[in-house]
């Protein structure tokens, strides 16, 4: 008895209860709070991706370039005063364009170029993965459908930024003789007003919806796909993303090419002279009518030729991009 009395006095008395703790700020907090927080984490993951995107698509564009020449002079082949490149064919552009305006002249509109991927490509790329996100497009077992929606309104809101960079672009390439970018600019503002800058939209928003729903989907979905049955070294790593990239940029063109012929030609247009074509429907109609369906594929191959290296390029850039910077491409 006495031990365990000794042991209680030893013990002394129970110390009171405490508070309980109060739950982390974090969980007590209104659904809104935190959502603000989490946007103010998904903002910056946002930019970098677009940053991203942008750098690849500057890059990328620098070497494929000469190519769009060529598969624009074959394009607006024969309409107004251009010269009929068509009757030339793919090597006869080529050799034509050397000789008579040299090797640089592959290069025109490069200025154009380069500010229409920072501003265009950037969002096409950049905002797949969020807009992935926000159709409920970003599971394993997501049907093709929405991944294809959410690369659709990406690229339909790209070709709105880069819509008047692209109209730059086309007329300096088209040129035999040599533009300017601000002599271009000059030209179009004083003939059309700041609407000339966005000739072509309904044609270019289309072509880029179509374009970046085809190359985002194929890619994320073939890239789904051969890294489930591919061998080794083909399902992982470069090997992987270049097989995808190939798919996509395969399928892209086959859906983009009628598309793309439009916009050219609708872009096109000389400033001080009637319109031949007034809208994307009206120009599917002229061209099929005069010059039968085929045409409306007229430059497939340099497209294909342009389209896949550049898809392929763009994306092994942005993947590896994004792995620097933490995130994740698609």
């Amino acid at each position: 008895g006495k031990r365990g009395a000794g042991r209680r006095r030893e013990e002394g008395p129970k110390p009171k209860a405490s508070h309980p703790q109060p739950a982390p700020k974090y969980r007590s907090q209104p659904k809104l709070v935190r959502a603000r927080r989490s946007n103010k984490i998904m903002a910056p993951g946002i930019l970098a991706n677009l940053g991203c995107a942008g750098g690849a698509a500057v890059i990328t564009v620098t070497f494929i370039h000469p190519i769009d020449t060529v598969k624009t002079r074959l394009q607006v082949s024969g309409t107004g005063n251009a010269r009929n490149y068509a009757e030339l064919g793919l090597a006869g552009t080529c050799s034509t364009i050397a000789k008579e305006e040299g090797i640089a002249a592959f290069w025109k509109g490069i200025p154009a170029a380069w500010m229409r991927e920072a501003s265009y490509t950037s969002f096409r790329l950049g905002l797949y993965k969020p807009l992935k996100v926000a159709f409920g497009a970003d599971k394993d077992d997501s049907p093709f459908i929405l991944k294809f929606l959410a690369g659709g309104a990406s690229g339909g809101l790209g070709s709105i930024v880069g819509n008047p960079f692209d109209i730059l672009k086309t007329k300096m390439m088209a040129s035999e003789t040599g533009l300017s970018l601000g002599g271009t600019a000059s030209a179009i503002y004083a003939n059309q007003g700041i609407m000339g800058f966005y000739k072509g939209i309904d044609a270019n928003v289309m072509r880029a919806v179509v374009n970046n729903g085809t190359k985002m989907a194929c890619y994320d979905t073939s890239k789904q796909l051969i890294h489930t049955m591919a061998p080794a070294p083909l399902n992982s790593g470069v090997p992987l993303q270049a097989l995808a990239s190939f798919v996509a940029g395969f399928f892209m063109t086959c859906t983009v090419a009628p598309f793309d012929i439009c916009r050219t030609r609708l872009m096109n247009q000389p400033a001080d002279k009637p319109k031949i074509y007034t809208n994307l429907f009206q120009t599917f109609g002229k061209i099929v009518s005069d010059e039968g369906p085929l045409a409306l594929w007229r430059g497939f191959i340099p497209m294909w030729a342009r389209i896949a290296p550049t898809t392929t390029l763009q994306l092994l850039f942005f993947e590896k991009f994004t792995a620097m910077a933490g995130l994740h491409a698609t």
